[in-house]
């Protein structure tokens, strides 16, 4: 598969990825896990569900970022961003780390997926 077959499928994998969890838990079904970490930040019930759905809205709004943009800075932005939502839920709800369809497989799949982007990208960092 050529190099840039496989860098378009990356971005429009990691674009859906990050689409899905900005749309499905935090605008559409809001999850209550979602409102707690925003609560645990100090935030009433009010504003943890405005700042969960304006999470939301920025999670879309870097997953279509990943398609039209594309250049080599979004991967890392990517993994900085999934290492920090990670960080933050060892740090707030350790025991998510464990349950089905956990933080460290869906943050682990999408920084490894960066990390192959970043490994195929043209030296000239398009």
């Amino acid at each position: 598969m050529p190099q840039q077959q496989i860098l378009k499928l990356i971005n429009y994998m990691l674009a859906a990825l990050w689409v899905y969890q900005g749309l499905l838990p935090k605008l559409i079904f809001t999850n209550p896990v979602e409102i707690a970490v925003w609560q645990w930040l100090g935030l009433s019930v009010q504003q943890a569900t405005w700042a969960g759905q304006a999470s939301g809205v920025i999670e879309i709004l870097f997953g279509l970022a990943i398609i039209f943009i594309r250049h080599r800075f979004m991967h890392y932005l990517s993994i900085f961003g999934l290492c920090g939502l990670l960080v933050l839920m060892v740090m707030l709800m350790p025991s998510s780390l464990v349950a089905a369809f956990n933080p460290v497989v869906m943050n682990g799949a999408m920084m490894a997926l960066s990390v192959v982007a970043l490994a195929v990208y043209p030296s000239e960092g398009i």
